[in-house]
């Protein structure tokens, strides 16, 4: 029987799928939400000729005028308005699809209202409580804690009574709202840097009204080229389908928001995949996953900060740009066809995003250690194979340069980095992120890392 759901109990724990033992690349791959990270995941199977689908509110976003894909627009990027729409552009089809999702709430809708895509797509998803207490930041803690992995110590506030356990926690810090839904509809910041227990309850306080849902976590000590990531796709039952090791270099907003450029960091490889399996295989997660790190200078240990679940990553790109095709990778083990193969760039390359890399070098105003060196930069803004796309995204930034609100945004982010503590300066990749590597921290060997 062809069917998206997982069911929706199960007694055993243990997730099942009813995906397809055979298909073929008549299959279509349909790909909600068209900005960066969707066109990426098309460029991925298109180059593949995998027939792609490209599902969006906007007809005007960047990817939905890639040459690799056939756009479909809906009226909604979330809840049941996104499933009529799915349900509509299914009844157009003759197969049955597999789908990709890019956001969060995407996932949430999908898992919320897996009864009604029965039969209508193909999806890896992992039961509904997984994904609920992975995606809200304290249960991932919680779980985290659970099962011996380290994570920064944090404690969740929901009223100002939660102050008095600050006094249990060293600072700076960083705040984050709970479910990360609350920044997209600007009830709170996606993550605020605090030097001291007065700025966080004063930080707190301001929030709370409207996000009474908020994680306070103690600071990774390290910068933005320290925070480290692992993409992978899990089959059934947690199969390794494919994984791919990365490292951030700059950020937007600086050392706490989404990628602005990132590498391969395969110095790193072994002790974060087997990290990230250990962790997702406790948890039983499987589909489309990552797990994100930051490694303490102090210590040389390595912190789990957030996972992704259900969906691809805003980088993902980069991982085929390394020879590790990840979305590919999931339609073709779902489809029961030959997995790719890996192959390896000749020379080091950098995924980046203009708009994020440009604020951030803007804000900084800092230009090293922040690319490695004889590496060439790529982004999904621009390609040769597929041009049409760049003058959408020229569009897009054109709009926003005329935004007083992003003028705002940016003078504000510019205020508080001259505001904050000096930032510990940036090693370059020359320095792998190992305590051994770096004079300030003891020598840690590798199996102690592991927790």
């Amino acid at each position: 029987m062809n069917s998206l759901p997982l069911p929706p109990n199960s007694a055993s724990g243990k997730t099942t799928s009813t995906l397809p033992a055979t298909g073929s690349a008549r299959t279509p791959a349909v790909i909600v939400g068209a900005d960066a990270d969707g066109l990426g995941i098309a460029r991925c199977l298109g180059r593949a000729r995998v027939p792609v689908i490209l599902v969006d509110t906007d007809a005007l976003r960047p990817g939905m005028h890639s040459r690799y894909v056939e756009p479909f627009v809906v009226t909604a990027m979330s809840g049941p308005a996104l499933i009529d729409g799915l349900l509509l552009l299914r009844a157009r089809l003759d197969v049955t699809p597999l789908l990709f999702l890019t956001t969060d709430t995407q996932v949430r809708t999908i898992s919320e209202h897996r009864h009604r895509l029965a039969g209508a797509f193909y999806i890896r998803l992992p039961e509904r409580d997984c994904i609920r207490h992975l995606l809200h930041k304290l249960s991932f803690q919680h779980l985290a804690e659970r099962h011996g992995f380290s994570v920064p110590r944090a404690l969740g506030v929901s009223d100002e009574k939660d102050f008095a356990n600050f006094s249990e926690m060293c600072f700076p810090a960083v705040i984050k709202p709970g479910n990360k839904e609350l920044f997209f509809v600007s009830k709170a910041p996606r993550a605020q840097k605090v030097r001291s227990r007065e700025e966080a309850e004063a930080l707190c306080r301001a929030i709370l009204p409207e996000a009474p849902d908020l994680i306070v976590q103690e600071w990774v000590e390290g910068g933005e080229s320290d925070i480290h990531f692992c993409l992978q796709y899990r089959g059934q039952e947690g199969f390794p389908v494919a994984s791919f090791t990365g490292r951030k270099l700059r950020c937007w907003p600086p050392q706490t928001g989404s990628t602005a450029s990132c590498t391969a960091a395969p110095e790193v490889e072994t002790i974060l995949e087997g990290l990230t399996k250990e962790f997702f295989d406790k948890t039983g997660l499987v589909g489309m996953c990552s797990m994100e790190f930051k490694h303490d200078r102090r210590n040389g240990k390595f912190f789990m900060i957030e996972p992704t679940v259900g969906r691809a990553d805003w980088q993902e790109e980069v991982a085929a740009m390394h020879g590790v095709n990840i979305p590919l990778a999931a339609y073709n083990y779902e489809l029961g066809l030959p997995l790719p193969t890996t192959e390896k760039p000749h020379y080091p390359l950098t995924w980046m995003y203009p708009p994020s890399y440009l604020r951030s070098l803007f804000c900084a105003q800092s230009f090293r250690y922040r690319r490695p060196g004889a590496t060439r930069m790529k982004t999904p803004c621009w390609s040769l194979n597929d041009p049409v796309p760049s003058a959408f995204f020229l569009l897009e930034w054109i709009r926003k340069l005329w935004s007083p609100a992003r003028w705002r945004e940016l003078i504000f982010q510019r205020r508080q980095i001259k505001a904050a503590e000096p930032a510990i300066m940036e090693v370059g990749p020359e320095s792998a992120p190992s305590a051994a590597a770096d004079p300030r921290t003891p020598s840690v060997p590798p199996e102690a890392l592991l927790r």
